[in-house]
């Protein structure tokens, strides 16, 4: 019976079924048409080992390396070469599981979190404290306006003797004194004021309110009517003549408003008011800190496609540093036999048109040291020339100062002098080092070591393991382009 009753009911109900399936097949395909648009209008540009990198997410990075003032710019289709070997080398990372190191993770939540944390704070939430700061501001008025004193100041120690106090008593009358006769205060100022921060100023000090400086200072500079001087008085730090340059009240609020939130800003605002809601969403569940900053990235990403991808950047920039630092850059600039066979194949890329001079240029305090320093290193390989003369003559003291490096005509007026011979040169020794010595050899036709070069040659040998290592990597994995799709990067 039971099974019959449920057949009648979908009998029953057939003319229904119908109407619901037919709006089923209309939902999936509006869903699918949805599908279709959503890929139309962010198609995929390329793959890299399956994963697909979109027109936006490529575009972002193409716009971003292109810019303006970039030197070597790329077009669409150049650029695109070079970001498979991006993606290929961040792939390679990830693979070596660089992502689940805890240097990288510290690093990576640090730049991430520049980010995400001020998107926490509300326009409400700043305003607030905007708000809070210049209402206190109000407050410490005390109902009085806002002065700006200029003075002239005589240094007194506190523990200074009688005799002390009354020169000093004496040169502080004497400058009121020629106030009285028509000296100009500003003038006066600069010349005898013994306070270094406003004297060049002509004393001028900033805007100040009640309880910001000593409380002899402000009860004579309240007590004062604009362009008014007072006598000498004495105050813990030496005596003083104030004039009262202003008087004005507090600005409103709206004419402040700018102001004291860049000053806040400055301060760490928004940093104390995003820790203040991650505080707040902690206390109300059992998240920390980390993963409620993990999730609102998620969040905002899903909102922000320019957030997300620089998101993306950071994440892939750290890993890819990481990878090639640890595979290429630091092995490579660390192997000096190959180094040393990498110069020789190619040492006619490094010749010059002109002689230049390995070496050192010195300064001595002594002059018998300048023989002394030549006869210290000549049998010494030029990477232990600065520790032997920092050991040998500036254990206690600086005795020699040297500049090492490759010299040509017009870089140091002292080679020129007495390495390249240069008839109209002339020495300029150091303040304090009057005693000039040259020790090297001269180079014609190119360097005779990588290390003369060294900077030049790491560098090139280092692009060319890199090169290498994407080679490998582009038979490791696989990618495609879409050339089509490509055409549409910023032309939609």
């Amino acid at each position: 019976m039971l099974r019959k009753l449920r057949v009648f009911r979908i009998s029953a109900n057939k003319e229904n079924n119908q109407k619901i399936m037919k709006k089923t097949i209309i939902s999936l395909a509006l869903a699918a048409v949805a599908l279709t648009a959503a890929a139309q209008e962010d198609p995929i540009v390329m793959r890299i080992n399956g994963a697909p990198v979109t027109r936006s997410e490529f575009e972002y990075n193409y716009n971003k390396n292109n810019s303006e003032g970039v030197i070597d710019k790329k077009n669409v289709e150049e650029y695109a070469e070079l970001f498979v070997n991006y993606k290929l080398k961040v792939l390679a990372a990830l693979d070596d599981h660089l992502d689940t190191l805890t240097s990288y993770k510290k690093e990576f939540r640090q730049y991430r979190d520049q980010q995400i944390r001020p998107l926490l704070v509300t326009e409400g939430a700043k305003e607030k404290e905007v708000r809070a700061y210049y209402d206190n501001m109000i407050e410490r008025l005390e109902g009085k306006q806002l002065l700006q004193p200029a003075h002239i100041l005589i240094r007194l120690a506190q523990d200074a003797t009688e005799e002390q106090r009354a020169a000093a008593k004496v040169r502080i009358d004497s400058v009121y004194q020629a106030l009285k006769d028509g000296a100009d205060f500003a003038e006066l100022a600069k010349q005898v004021s013994q306070d270094p921060g406003s004297a060049g100023r002509g004393g001028m000090l900033p805007w100040i309110g009640p309880n910001q400086l000593v409380k002899e200072f402000e009860d004579v500079a309240y007590s004062l009517e604009v362009n008014e001087i007072s006598e000498p008085f004495l105050m813990p730090y030496g005596y003083d003549v104030v004039k009262l340059m202003g008087k004005k009240d507090l600005e409103s609020y709206e004419e402040l408003h700018d102001m004291i939130l860049k000053y806040l800003n400055g301060q760490g605002l928004e940093n104390h008011l995003a820790q203040q809601v991650l505080d707040s969403i902690a206390g109300q569940s059992e998240k920390t800190i980390e993963q409620i900053l993990d999730e609102k990235t998620e969040e905002f990403c899903a909102k922000d496609d320019e957030l997300k991808y620089l998101v993306q950047e950071y994440h892939d920039g750290l890993l890819l540093f990481e990878e090639c630092n640890s595979k290429i850059w630091e092995p490579a600039a660390k192997d000096t036999l190959a180094l040393t066979n990498y110069f020789k194949q190619h040492k006619k890329q490094y010749a010059w048109s002109e002689p230049h001079y390995s070496g050192m240029v010195y300064y001595c305090k002594n002059e018998a040291d300048v023989k002394a320093v030549q006869k210290l290193v000549k049998k010494l390989p030029q990477d232990q020339w600065m520790t032997s003369i920092r050991k040998t003559f500036n254990s206690d003291s600086i005795m020699v100062r040297v500049n090492r490096r490759l010299f040509k005509k017009g870089d140091n007026a002292n080679i020129d002098k007495l390495a390249f011979k240069v008839k109209n040169a002339e020495l300029k020794p150091d303040k304090g080092f009057p005693y000039v010595g040259v020790f090297g050899k001269m180079l014609k036709k190119g360097p005779a070591e990588w290390t003369d070069v060294s900077n030049q040659v790491v560098s090139d040998y280092q692009r060319l393991k890199e090169d290498e290592f994407v080679a490998e990597l582009r038979k490791r994995y696989t990618f495609e382009i879409d050339k089509e799709a490509l055409k549409t990067v910023n032309n939609h």
